[in-house]
């Protein structure tokens, strides 16, 4: 159960650390970290009004699914795999899930 709570931790670490960047060519934008801690899913949204235009975009995804966390959704040039290492994540509790299966055994992560 503790490394649980330390997968989370990570999790809501980065996805804080995100939601205080505010996109510079977007002023009435918000990022938002949406978690649920019951069922291990974690999201940063980015969300508001730009040019009479309504934005909603899920720029991470992240699920705790069978003790590993699971990137489902990355739209940055971040590294989220190398970020959770480097807080003391094995690569063998990583999986790259926005990749299909037959993709990921060709990373350095696990494949589910």
């Amino acid at each position: 159960m503790e490394k649980l709570t330390q997968y989370r931790a990570n999790i809501l670490s980065i996805l804080e650390q995100y939601a205080a960047y505010k996109p510079a060519n977007l002023e009435a934008v918000t990022r938002q970290v949406i978690a649920d801690t019951e069922r291990d899913h974690y999201q940063l949204v980015t969300i508001g009004w730009d040019k009479g235009r309504f934005i909603h975009h899920v720029l991470f995804h992240f699920d705790i699914i069978n003790e590993k966390i699971w990137i489902q959704q990355n739209w940055t040039e971040a590294e989220l795999g190398e970020m959770l290492q480097e807080m003391g994540v094995p690569k063998t509790d990583i999986v790259i899930g926005f990749l299909p299966e037959d993709a990921r055994a060709l990373s350095d992560y696990a494949v589910n």
